[in-house]
């Protein structure tokens, strides 16, 4: 465990000194220990994304604040009451009814929720998102609500493959981030563009993300 611990914290290093200060590196935590989380956190990482609810939640009660925590996975609306009560940003808003739901819950415990909406660039039918002709709409709405603040965008692009086949998706998502960022809606600052994982985020940063999303090249493979 030890020499695990230590290849992470090699890991991170090596990627914090390739990545602009600028970009938030995520460490997505899917399937990994609390010792491997421990480990990224004692050699510099921040903030640590889940996509599920209930295996976060253990991790969360034992870190607590020392990191920002990232809800990255597909939400359901069920999960909304814990996502909003244990997450400091959810990324992965992708309808009004989630949009909604997160506002009332929000407003019930007295918070403000900093989201992004996932658009789903590469139009992949197995995959959650909004596709990118229908975010103006969703945000003009979500702009209305008093306990969520649109903060940016996120998007997955291919998981494998070419790095490089991903850069059309990024490039539309990141035209959408620009254009939206010219509305001046109320409760809307693009600020966030979360692209791009271990097999693209450098691409990803190419083209303006500035949060990227990263576990198996921190971690290891599962």
């Amino acid at each position: 465990m030890i020499s695990h611990a230590n290849e992470i914290a090699e890991s991170v290093k090596r990627i914090l000194e390739t990545i602009p200060s600028e970009v938030t590196l995520v460490a997505a935590a899917k399937t990994r220990t609390l010792g491997e989380i421990e480990a990224a956190i004692q050699a510099g990482v921040t903030h640590i994304g889940y996509n599920y609810i209930q295996e976060a939640l253990p991790v969360i009660q034992t870190i607590g604040s020392r990191v920002t925590w990232h809800m990255i996975g597909h939400l359901q609306r069920n999960k909304a009451k814990l996502a909003v009560q244990y997450f400091d940003m959810i990324e992965t808003v992708d309808s009004w009814r989630l949009a909604e739901t997160l506002d009332r819950r929000c407003a019930n415990v007295g918070k403000a929720m900093s989201v992004l909406v996932e658009i789903n660039s590469g139009r992949e039918s197995n995959k959650t998102g909004l596709l990118p002709e229908d975010v103006d709409e969703l945000i003009r709405k979500m702009s209305a609500l008093e306990h969520l603040h649109v903060e940016g965008l996120m998007t997955m692009g291919p998981r494998f493959g070419n790095p490089e086949a991903s850069r059309p998706y990024f490039r539309a998502t990141r035209a959408a981030f620009e254009r939206l960022g010219g509305l001046n809606l109320p409760n809307v600052t693009m600020q966030y563009l979360s692209m791009g994982m271990s097999n693209s985020y450098r691409i990803a940063i190419e083209e303006g993300a500035n949060i990227v999303r990263i576990g198996t090249r921190l971690f290891g493979e599962r």
